[in-house]
């Protein structure tokens, strides 16, 4: 596992220092920091927007791994390249053209990455595979930390693993929800090698976000 990206989301972390949790997380070792931004309508929760992840941008060299639940997603992408999102992910079901939305993310020289929630089936992926860096398979229903890892999508990461590497490309394989130091090894074993995680990197406080990214890597 020592390959594993670890990817924490800051949904988890302590809002009123957001600065100072992104700052302990990159000293603890974080690869990428995970942006969950919702809009309280494509997901049943509010967090934060482009003006927040400015604010963040100063705080770590680390790359911004932007996770954009909000529907329409095409208004926004110019302000999270501008804000500073390095990957900027997004759902076949938040625009009514996938493909020239990842075409837009690429112009902006951003990362594309398209996202599947557990109903969103592996084939979504299919007539875009070509233009993302990244494919995101959420273990869990969007809008909230804290759930219960949905067995049934390990099928979908293995799908997800096997369509990329077919393609011959570099593509990340990240994995979303539910994690922690059981189901790491089960999506893993699956093929994914970047794992996001909320709760699980963030438990006991700054003290231990290392060794809980270190177990997390196995």
């Amino acid at each position: 596992m020592a390959n594993v990206r670890i990817s924490p989301s800051i949904l988890s972390a302590d809002f009123a220092r957001l600065g100072a949790e992104i700052e302990a997380l990159d000293q603890a070792g974080a690869d990428l920091i995970h942006v969950d931004v919702m809009d309280g309508h494509f997901v049943p929760n509010i967090t934060i927007g482009p003006p927040i992840v400015k604010a963040l941008r100063p705080h770590t060299k680390k790359p911004f791994d932007v996770h954009l639940m909000i529907s329409p997603v095409d208004p926004f992408l110019d302000a999270f390249a501008e804000a500073g999102a390095d990957g900027i992910t997004v759902h076949p079901e938040a625009g009514p053209h996938i493909h020239r939305t990842l075409q837009h993310i690429r112009d902006l020289k951003k990362k594309p990455g398209i996202v599947l929630n557990p109903g969103t089936p592996i084939d979504h992926i299919d007539p875009v595979l070509d233009l993302v860096d990244l494919v995101l398979i959420m273990t869990v229903n969007p809008g909230f930390g804290g759930q219960s890892f949905i067995t049934s999508q390990l099928k979908k990461i293995e799908a997800a693993a096997e369509r990329i590497a077919k393609t011959g490309r570099v593509i990340a394989l990240e994995v979303d929800g539910g994690i922690n130091e059981t189901t790491v090894k089960q999506v893993i074993s699956a093929g994914a090698d970047t794992i996001v995680a909320g709760t699980a990197v963030f438990r006991g406080g700054p003290a231990r976000y290392a060794s809980n990214i270190a177990a997390l890597r196995g």
